[in-house]
């Protein structure tokens, strides 16, 4: 019940962050953005404190970890691997107009139209 209230001060932490960014049309937008993104932040500090929040938190730790392990292809790797991808693209591009061309020519003998 805690966590659900908690997630409710959230939210209208974030609406009331919206409705200040439009009710202070005459700040620079800057200024508004930057009350906004306070907002945000207090309303995600807020969110964090949940059970839901640090499952969350923990999930993208965990994520950033992963992707830090991940071996990454070099420069050359990929512009190999891109030029691999490149010409076959090209090499069924060119079938598929044959096969197509084909069909065409098959389809106005077929009708009388040739």
């Amino acid at each position: 019940m805690v966590d659900t209230l908690k997630l409710l001060v959230a939210v209208t932490i974030v609406v009331a962050g919206m409705i200040g960014f439009y009710q202070f049309e005459d700040q620079p937008t800057w200024v508004r953005l930057l009350g906004l993104l306070a907002a945000i932040v207090v309303a995600g500090f807020v969110v964090v404190q949940t059970q839901i929040g640090r499952a969350i938190w923990r999930f993208a730790v965990d994520s950033r970890t992963e992707v830090r392990k991940v071996v990454w292809p070099s420069r050359q790797e990929t512009l190999q691997t891109l030029m691999i991808i490149v010409f076959f693209v090209l090499l069924m591009a060119l079938f598929l107009w044959a096969v197509d061309s084909v069909l065409f020519m098959i389809v106005r003998y077929a009708t009388g139209q040739s």
